[in-house]
């Protein structure tokens, strides 16, 4: 694996380690509510993390995964709490999901950074050296 491309990882590796060692001291009912003047908590804010990693990535690749179409109608843009149901992953199972990602991520893209994508709606391309 290329050095930049080694530390591209790193960073998701270290900043998804920051966020979840925040999460050790949330318990589920903090979690859970919505804060005065917020229209979402931090169980959504845990989704939305996850699924937008994703999406970025299917907005980018053009490949779309039918695995997200369910986390769409909880965690997508415009979604709230109020969108859960017995189906929405817990917190806990959220915090499991955010900690296997990077891993994931890495093994299904891994080795493709070097492929050059079209732009996507924010005119961003692969990255030149």
């Amino acid at each position: 694996m290329k050095q930049r491309h080694h530390i591209l990882f790193q960073q998701l590796d270290s900043y998804r380690s920051d966020v979840l060692q925040v999460l050790e001291t949330v318990t589920e009912d903090i979690a859970n509510t919505i804060p005065s003047g917020f229209y979402n908590n931090i169980r959504w804010n845990l989704g939305h993390i996850y699924l937008d990693q994703y999406l970025w990535i299917e907005a980018l690749t053009n490949e779309k995964s039918k695995e997200l179409e369910p986390l769409q109608s909880w965690f997508g843009y415009g979604t709230s709490p109020a969108n859960f149901n017995e189906k929405t992953p817990s917190f806990e199972e959220l915090k499991k999901l955010l900690k296997a990602q990077p891993i994931q991520i890495k093994e299904l893209y891994g080795d493709r950074l070097d492929v050059e994508f079209p732009p996507i709606d924010m005119g961003m391309n692969t990255i030149e050296y």
